[in-house]
């Protein structure tokens, strides 16, 4: 028995299901050009990004490079190089110098309170000047007893006077050459008197030990100089002095390749002050010792070419070459890697990177350095490609990967 509301029920199958199948087909339009969409995307992302390449800057290089054996690092320092102080003990009265002053040998630059020892110099003086006057009375009367003595000798042959006349006048005349012998040894003493006081003074008096330039200045006016500076509140050395003429470098080279430099081997040298400049130099001595903690022997490089700018303690490399090079070979060129460089129609090219495209660069290649090569028509700061050049063109767009 079938009740009405169970015939609403029914399902009609008699009916052609129109409306799925449109459904259907919007979605499948919908996906394709979902897909379609997608591809362009990719497609115009890889046009528009390009290819990932591989690139280095341009950067100079020495030609030196190519024939140097071992590098090494040190320090400038002077050969010559002295803490100036006094002999003397004393308050710094003046002090004529500062950081930087170029002395002459001799030359006072600084003095200690004096004015004691000073009078005592012109007390030996004067005392000279007493031993003098009393050679001089000595002398005359030598010459007066000498001519006493020759009258009454002369006499005495006559019979004229009485023996012992004559021997008074003896006895006179040997008395004055030993009084002026006693006035000459009395001068002597006077003066070394005088020259030791001279001495004592002069010693308050610093003077530079040779041509150099005051590097530091470690005593001011007023404070009290002693010889050794055990003293409590006292100052030894006054000022310090290096002789800029004398200037070289001292590199530590390792034990084990000892065998690769010598006394006379030509060395390039580099300050990290002065880094667009090489200087010549040349080994001088190979202290013979090694330091044990280090393991390495003290070399000492000369320089060959005197620079205002180089001042001592400043940090140095060296490298020791296998041969001397010229002027032209210590200045630096452009350089670019080895494998940057390809043949394009006989001629040498590569690839810089501009504005996102590869652009091919005609170039002149030179020496050999190491790794990289010499190039003309090129400038330092360029990005070259170095990878993979079979698969770029010019004007293609590329990537550079990120390093």
């Amino acid at each position: 028995m079938n009740s009405p509301d169970l015939a609403k029920l029914s399902i009609d199958r008699s009916a052609p299901p129109r409306r799925r199948s449109r459904r259907r087909f919007w979605a499948w339009v919908l996906g394709a050009a979902v897909l379609a969409a997608a591809g362009f995307a990719a497609l115009a992302g890889g046009l528009l990004g390009g290819q990932t390449v591989t690139t280095v800057a341009v950067s100079t290089a020495y030609p030196s490079q190519a024939v140097t054996l071992l590098n090494a690092t040190g320090y400038v320092v002077a050969q010559r190089k002295a803490a100036v102080a006094s002999k003397a003990t004393g308050r710094l009265e003046w002090l004529g110098v500062t950081e930087g002053s170029r002395v002459r040998q001799g030359e006072v630059i600084a003095r200690l309170e004096n004015r004691d020892v000073a009078a005592q110099r012109e007390q030996a003086d004067a005392s000279v000047k007493v031993a003098r006057a009393n050679v001089e009375q000595a002398a005359a009367d030598l010459r007066d007893a000498e001519q006493n003595f020759r009258r009454t000798r002369d006499l005495a042959a006559k019979n004229f006077v009485s023996g012992s006349a004559l021997d008074s006048a003896v006895a006179r005349y040997d008395k004055s050459r030993a009084g002026l012998r006693s006035s000459e040894a009395a001068l002597g003493v006077a003066q070394a008197n005088l020259k030791a006081a001279a001495v004592a003074f002069d010693q308050t008096l610093i003077r530079a030990p040779f041509d150099g330039v005051v590097l530091t200045k470690s005593a001011n006016v007023g404070d009290n100089i002693t010889p050794f500076s055990q003293a409590a509140d006292t100052k030894g050395a006054v000022v310090t002095i290096a002789d800029m003429d004398t200037l070289e470098i001292e590199a530590d080279v390792a034990e084990s390749s000892l065998s690769k430099v010598k006394v006379g081997q030509p060395c390039e040298i580099q300050l990290d002050a002065v880094p667009d400049q090489r200087f010549p130099g040349v080994i001088q001595r190979i202290v013979p010792t090694v330091d044990r903690a280090k393991a390495t022997v003290l070399v000492k490089i000369k320089f060959l070419e005197r620079d205002e700018r180089v001042l001592p303690d400043m940090s140095a490399k060296v490298a020791f070459l296998e041969r001397e090079v010229s002027a032209a070979e210590r200045k630096p060129v452009i350089v670019v890697p080895r494998q940057a460089v390809l043949e394009r129609a006989s001629a040498r090219a590569v690839f810089l990177v501009k504005d996102g495209r590869a652009v091919q660069a005609k170039v002149e290649v030179g020496r050999s350095i190491g790794e990289m090569v010499e190039v003309t028509g090129l400038a330092v700061g360029d990005q070259v490609i170095v990878a993979p050049l079979a698969k770029v063109s010019s004007g293609e767009r590329v990537k550079v990967a990120r390093k």
